[in-house]
């Protein structure tokens, strides 16, 4: 860590307000605050010592995520992005749950990006899948170290011994020792090898599966947490950039004198265009700084650029989307194949065919973008909301042409992510200015900027048809999907999806049909195209499951009972019937297999649960049903709506089941898929982007709303299924199945089908 030589550089200053003070004011649509302050885990008031410092000078370190000092408290490090995902809470608790601590005496260091943690991409929803085994035997490494520790004390077998907690006790003689008495002797012991743990069985878990509160819930409540928006430093500087807008364009000539006459306002600069592919570069443009961020913002008002526009000025949402329904009606390249599809359709009696599109997203978290850097000797030091520290190391290094080893990247909380923050081009924009400065340099994003310069979530073509049998069950089904790849931002030709994209709801269909082909379709992207919550899930999902209610309806059957028919009978899909290159979200499919049998429990408990099949549908009232299986977790959602008397969805209830196998915090599970249902529900209702010659359309949440109270669902009922299978993901599983379900609804409501997102289109938000 570099360290500040004046600690009083950075400080705190709270008064038990949200954030103690106005410094910014309201300008170009954002609500800018700024305080003096970094998050606590980089500074305590109190001692002068960050908790980081304080657990690299404990005494007992068995692990990169675990210390424990001689006054018995236990520093565990969380080495992923806090966003209200909980994981500042879930994966500190799984350590000390090993450990037998008590969590009271437990302080969480959040970690600086470095490969020593491992992954540390908050992203994917695996942050409890990939690190649930490590993290418990780095607590079940600490606690047998205390354990050999005090047994050598006391002179007593090892196996005589136990933990309660936060201490070691001899149950024969009585004696105790608490952990902080034992901390020193236990750093002598040799660091257990795994095949030497014993974890804790299921029975003996105090914290895992228990609900809790969240670590940072008090902060968050009286206004100490610290998120990015939130930074400073003495002697920074204020940036607001002028991104180009049309991506990829370039400065071809820069007017300042206005922009530098305005008050507060020191100087601009201009910041290169990158060069293709744009990866996790900054996209280039002009900055104004300034000693505060509404003069920066003012300032920027009254630059005038003129672009070198590229080639992405041809884009243009209509024309753009024609083209993309065009090349779904095509043959694809085909990602997997079962059976014989073109023989049973050239047989088949009934043919169903239905075309599904779903367009660009946003992510319009509600902290948009911001960071803090400071470039001094060669070396950077950066504060940002960042989901991928490490990224946002390397990218800062490359940008200023430093070694990563010169880079820290300290994280704060994160107000909403979504995926936009994997993208560290605003990190790097204060890296840079800082180096062109010589001074600290904060990049603050405004509400316009966030949308109309995001690492948007892909627009979709899909085009659907299905061969049915005199039962109604298909016997052959076809799928295509078109849609520009994430791919495309990191390589500058890509067309095609590859198959970890193709493995987001769609070569994986679940569904017992002998004969069925997936297809996948090539698009150009014009807009930086990036991760987003649940990811291609969301419009494949939104695709298959409201087809497979139109084959429902088609047959005459109800779509509950349909949808259980086409699951078939329980059973592992075989490995041998996926694509050879499936990615199963990165994990062993031997261990997190589909499961159909997981499908229909999920499935059958919201159907129970909302009370399907015993209110009647139609004049106005509604229930539509969706399913899916994504990040290895089962979901299925129950939509009951209305159409009120002006023909708009009013969302009455939502009851969504869950399979994530062992779950952590329940609590937090029940957060995650709560607020699934209220992002779906803005998907559903109101998600579009748009451009025009290459320039988005939207700006801010006038014309790109989200569900507020009153379009919100009224309630939202979430059920977890108990199963003891190792953890599926959950901050993005909740999703997929909201919109299909409300368009299922609004179908039983109304008997009109709607096949393309967002529902405003129809006039029904």
């Amino acid at each position: 860590m570099i360290h500040i030589e004046n600690i009083s550089e950075i400080t705190q200053e709270f008064s038990g307000s949200r954030r103690g003070f106005l410094k910014g004011m309201l300008g170009a649509g954002a609500f800018v605050l700024s305080v003096r302050s970094m998050p606590d885990q980089l500074f305590a008031a109190t001692t002068n010592l960050s908790p980081a410092d304080a657990m690299s000078k404990a005494v007992l370190q068995p692990s990169v995520y675990l210390a424990i000092d001689r006054d018995g408290t236990a520093y565990i490090v969380a080495h992923r992005s806090e966003m209200g995902n909980g994981v500042r809470t879930s994966l500190p608790r799984i350590v000390a749950d090993e450990l037998d601590a008590d969590w009271a005496r437990v302080k969480v260091v959040q970690a600086t990006g470095d490969e020593k943690y491992g992954d540390q991409d908050t992203d994917g929803s695996h942050s409890v899948v990939s690190f649930f085994l490590p993290l418990r035997e780095a607590g079940a490494t600490a606690r047998l170290m205390l354990l050999r520790a005090a047994a050598k004390q006391w002179n007593v077998p090892e196996a005589e011994c136990s933990t309660e907690l936060h201490m070691v006790v001899h149950k024969t003689s009585g004696k105790k020792l608490a952990y902080g008495e034992l901390a020193a002797a236990a750093a002598k012991q040799d660091v257990p090898k795994k095949e030497e743990l014993k974890l804790k069985p299921r029975s003996e878990w105090r914290y895992i599966g228990k609900d809790t509160a969240g670590y940072d819930l008090k902060d968050l409540c009286t206004g100490k947490g610290v998120f990015g928006q939130d930074t400073h430093m003495e002697g920074m500087l204020y940036a607001s950039v002028l991104h180009p807008p049309v991506l990829g364009s370039t400065v071809r000539s820069v007017d300042d004198k206005a922009a530098l006459a305005t008050a507060g306002v020191k100087q601009t600069a201009t910041i290169d265009t990158f060069k293709p592919p744009v990866l996790y570069q900054a996209l280039g443009g002009v900055a104004v700084l300034a000693d505060n961020t509404w003069a920066a913002m003012q300032g920027r008002k009254k630059l005038k650029v003129e672009w070198e526009e590229s080639s992405h000025r041809v884009f243009n949402s209509g024309a753009y989307r024609k083209e993309l329904q065009e090349t779904a009606q095509k043959p694809g390249k085909v990602v997997r194949e079962v059976g014989n599809v073109d023989a049973t359709f050239a047989q088949a009696g009934k043919v169903v065919e239905a075309e599904y599109y779903a367009p660009l997203l946003a992510h319009a978290s509600m902290e948009p973008p911001a960071a803090l850097a400071v470039y001094r000797d060669g070396k950077v030091e950066a504060w940002a909301p960042t989901q991928s520290p490490v990224g946002a190391r390397d990218a800062i290094a490359a940008a200023v042409g430093v070694k990563k080893e010169d880079v820290t990247v300290h994280v704060t909380l994160l107000g909403g992510a979504f995926g936009r923050k994997s993208f560290p081009d605003y990190a790097v924009e204060a890296a840079v200015l800082s180096k062109k400065t010589g001074k600290p340099v904060k990049v603050v994003w405004s509400r316009e900027d966030d949308i109309k310069f995001d690492t948007y979530h892909s627009v979709s073509a899909m085009y659907m048809k299905a061969a049915l049998g005199a039962d109604g069950k298909p016997t052959a089904w076809l799928q295509r999907t078109v849609f520009p790849p994430i791919g495309s931002t990191f390589n500058a030709d890509a067309v095609y999806s590859d198959a970890g994209e193709l493995g987001l709801g769609f070569s994986d269909l679940p569904f017992a049909i002998p004969n069925h082909r997936s297809e996948n379709g090539p698009a150009t992207a014009h807009v930086r195209i990036g991760w987003f919550r649940s990811v291609a899930n969301i419009y494949h999902a939104f695709a298959i499951q409201s087809f497979a209610d139109e084959l429902a309806h088609a047959s005459g059957k109800d779509p509950l009972e349909y949808s259980l028919v086409l699951l078939g009978p329980d059973h592992i899909i075989p490995k041998s019937e996926l694509p050879k290159d499936y990615e199963n979200y990165g994990q062993p499919y031997e261990q997190y297999p589909i499961d159909t049998a997981r499908f229909r429990r999920v499935l059958q408990l919201a159907a129970e649960k909302s009370g399907w099949g015993k209110k009647k549908q139609g004049n106005g009232f509604g229930m539509g049903l969706a399913m899916h299986r994504s990040f290895l977790t089962y979901a299925a959602s129950v939509v009951q709506l209305h159409l009120n008397d002006a023909g708009r969805v009013e969302i009455l209830r939502v009851d969504t089941a869950l399979d994530a196998g062992t779950v952590v915090n329940p609590d937090m599970v029940r957060n995650q898929f709560e607020g699934a249902a209220v992002m779906g529900t803005s998907i559903a209702l109101y998600g579009e982007i748009t451009a025009t010659n290459g320039a988005i359309d939207q700006s801010n949440f006038n014309d790109y709303p989200v569900a507020r109270m009153n379009t919100a669902p009224r309630e939202i009922h979430v059920h977890i299924v108990e199963n003891d299978a190792p953890p599926g993901g959950i901050g993005e599983p909740g999703l997929p199945a909201i919109a299909p379900a409300i368009a299922n609804a609004v179908f039983a409501a109304s008997g009109k089908r709607i096949r393309e997102l967002p529902l405003s289109k129809a006039g029904l938000a």
